[in-house]
């Protein structure tokens, strides 16, 4: 297990007075087995930027790869891309026990301890992301939860050469549902080339954004940067007042393809280990403990 620590580090780079991004960074390459690949992206290359996301692979998974694992202190989301073929089989100890399909959403809000698995049925190629979303120390210790959203009841914004899915929160007055712990927003994008999107970022509020395939320059606060596919930037405000506007365009010949998070930061010190997001080592600790007594729960 990977054990990592985060403390409000500062950002990385000033573009205004309370405005920061960090340089355009690539993640890092992972394979396990034969049936899956990812792009893994961590918050401490971020420079605390990236709060409150803790992790994102950007994977492609053909067959089971984990098994049943626990998650305790965090929201462990899967966001499945449209052209993912096949059915993605998700348990989980609440009871859960059913198929996710391409484009849909599934966020477990672990809190206090959950057992989960997740694999692609036979045949199946799944395209997504799985990501980490920290907890406020105020929620590590409470009963977990889920929300399903279906591809097909995500609100789309369709105009001026770009598709964008709305797959929760909201953006260009289009509302999704919301995230059942932290607000947030998340886009899953395509741009046609020499198009653009824009989204307006929230006074306070942290930025994530992925360029999966194509180019895209990104416009705000007067900056611009060049984003090549595999490359992501954190961007955030520390002043709840100001509202920037995030301005994409497709300066490449081909469709662009990218996913934005956009959230307020929890700006709490963490330790990860693992599966685990606690505050302390202590808690660390007692949930490893917790788990290896079987109280996390089970799969039916």
């Amino acid at each position: 297990m990977n054990k990592s620590t985060n403390a409000a580090e500062k950002p990385a780079s000033n573009l205004a007075s309370s405005l920061t991004v960090t340089s355009a960074k690539y993640g890092k390459v992972i394979e396990i087995g034969s049936g899956f690949t990812a792009m893994t992206f961590k918050e401490k290359d971020y420079s605390g930027s990236m709060d409150p996301l803790v992790m994102v692979d950007h994977y492609r998974m053909t067959e089971p790869t984990f098994g049943a694992h626990p998650h305790a202190g965090l929201s462990a989301v899967s966001v499945l891309f449209e052209d993912s073929e096949g059915k993605f089989h998700n348990r989980d100890s609440l009871g859960n026990d059913f198929d996710l399909m391409p484009g849909d959403l599934y966020w477990l809000k672990a809190g206090s301890g959950v057992i989960h698995d997740e694999s692609p049925r036979q045949g199946a190629k799944i395209h997504g992301l799985q990501v980490f979303v920290n907890l406020p120390s105020a929620d590590k210790k409470i009963q977990p939860s889920s929300l399903h959203i279906k591809a097909q009841d995500m609100p789309v914004y369709d105009e001026h050469g770009s598709r964008i899915r709305i797959v929760l929160g909201e953006s260009n007055g289009i509302y999704g549902q919301q995230a059942p712990a932290l607000p947030m927003t998340i886009l899953d994008g395509r741009i046609d080339s020499r198009s653009g999107f824009a989204h307006q970022l929230n006074g306070g509020e942290s930025a994530w954004l992925y360029v999966i395939k194509g180019e895209l320059k990104l416009t705000i606060s007067g900056q611009k940067i060049n984003l090549l596919a595999g490359q992501s930037i954190a961007i955030s405000s520390f002043d709840e007042a100001s509202f920037n506007t995030l301005r994409l365009f497709n300066s490449g010949n081909e469709q662009a393809h990218f996913t934005l998070f956009a959230g307020k930061p929890i700006a709490e010190a963490f330790v990860q280990k693992g599966p685990f997001v606690m505050n302390t080592e202590a808690e660390i600790a007692q949930v490893e403990a917790d788990f290896a007594a079987g109280k996390l729960g089970h799969l039916k």
